[in-house]
């Protein structure tokens, strides 16, 4: 793991697997920079993210909290067409690589989720979870301390504790917007 980070404003990736090493999620993304919970990157709308089988382009600016814990992956968008706003991925060993251009991070299934209206927030893919902590033999300690912060993560985003609030990623938010970014860049890292 490095310390090294980029510049702000330089594009890099996200990289997410699986417990088995396989490939998930990849996110061509921009780094933003730091504030006391960790550090931010960003994906304007248009830029791309794929997985085996599956890809898609941002519908909407979103920036993503990477912090120092590791356990977990924050990300916010604006102005989302379904209304998400939050959408928090429960990981393992999520960090930055010796390449200061790329962020990996193991998936671990569930997610904390708030939409605007109704549905409001809750704890996504618990079915998910179930099926690979058998499938992929998730160690004991390891599922436990992640349920236990799911649990903790669902509070804190329904009471709008910073940084699951408006103002700290919305300050992210503006910073992305005002790079002015061109969509899709394509990035072979």
């Amino acid at each position: 793991m490095s310390d090294a980070r980029p510049e702000p404003g330089s594009e890099m990736v996200f990289q997410w697997r699986k417990w088995d090493e396989s490939p998930h999620w990849r996110h061509e993304c921009v780094y933003l920079g730091c504030d006391e919970w960790g550090d931010w990157i960003g994906q304007p709308a248009g830029w791309h993210s794929a997985r085996p089988g599956a890809e898609f382009h941002a519908e909407a600016p979103n920036v993503t909290l990477v912090p120092a814990s590791g356990d977990f992956a924050l990300t916010v968008n604006r102005d989302h067409p379904t209304g998400m706003r939050i959408y928090i991925d429960l990981g393992w060993d999520i960090r930055w690589s010796d390449d200061p251009l790329l962020v990996t991070g193991i998936d671990m299934d569930l997610d904390v989720v708030r939409v605007q209206g109704a549905r409001g927030t809750w704890v996504d893919d618990r079915d998910e979870w179930a099926e690979h902590s058998i499938r992929y033999g998730y160690p004991a300690e390891v599922m436990t301390r992640l349920e236990a912060l799911t649990l903790d993560l669902e509070e804190r985003v329904r009471a709008r504790h910073p940084p699951f609030d408006d103002i700290v990623p919305d300050r992210w938010l503006d910073r992305l917007e005002a790079l002015a970014l061109a969509p899709t860049p394509k990035l072979d890292l």
